[in-house]
């Protein structure tokens, strides 16, 4: 099997998990909140374009991810995964004067549906309401752990297949770059939660500025460690040619 085939496969495999859990967490919740939703979908699309590039990942981390988390655990999951689909392809619209990518596309909203409808599955959960562990929190952190491993994994597996490089590799490096973020998220969710459940939603969603915030500070960041990583190869080229 060539690449292309490959990559193909494993796009389709993706796409057939996200129909799946998508269809099985909409028969699980039907309440829909169309006020809260429309608030939650206008803020994750206007801050998926604010994205950061990963250092020696050919990828980027965007800054929507608290917001598709507030979708998880406040909404049900059509709306979830609506908002979801919504923001990513707004993400990965391309800028002007390049093409859209459609295998790119496709795989982008394949896995971002398939991690937020999971995450939905286990924040809604029904063991755990029937357990002396069930609390918000808990609930919150299955969530994050969630949508961290249906994004970043497959994420490292298309990664893998494309570059002929090896899984698990890729998903550590992913997993260290971008698993503080997740940390972050999970902290700004629960609060929109806490805040929203006294004051009401409209005050809770509030938080974007604390978003751009966090978004020039990982950007910033970032760009460091990638120029120490350009210099570190130059560094090693220069030895190698002397």
């Amino acid at each position: 099997m060539n690449n292309t085939r490959r990559i193909e496969t494993f796009i389709g495999a993706m796409m057939l998990a996200a129909l799946t859990s998508t269809a099985y967490a909409a028969l699980s919740n039907h309440a829909l909140h169309a006020y809260f939703a429309l608030a939650v979908l206008a803020l994750a699309a206007a801050t998926s374009r604010m994205k950061v590039k990963l250092p020696g990942i050919n990828g980027n981390m965007s800054v929507n991810l608290p917001f598709l988390l507030t979708a998880v655990v406040n909404l049900s999951a059509v709306e979830a995964v609506l908002i979801t689909c919504a923001s990513t392809a707004i993400q990965c619209w391309p800028r002007k004067g390049t093409r859209i990518n459609p295998q790119q596309m496709m795989f982008n909203l394949s896995m971002m549906t398939f991690a937020t409808a999971s995450a939905s599955l286990m924040f809604h959960i029904a063991w755990l309401g029937r357990t002396e562990w069930n609390s918000a929190p808990l609930a919150i952190v299955l969530a994050t752990v969630t949508l961290f491993l249906g994004q970043t994994v497959p994420v490292a597996g298309i990664v893998a297949v494309s570059e002929g490089k090896p899984a698990t590799q890729i998903w550590r490096s992913l997993a260290l770059l971008s698993f503080p973020y997740y940390v972050i998220g999970a902290g700004v969710t629960s609060m929109v939660q806490a805040v929203s459940s006294h004051l009401g939603w409209e005050l809770a969603l509030a938080v974007f500025p604390v978003m751009y915030v966090i978004h020039r500070s990982y950007k910033v960041y970032f760009s460091g460690m990638a120029e120490n990583m350009r210099s570190e190869v130059l560094m090693k080229a220069a030895g190698a040619g002397a």
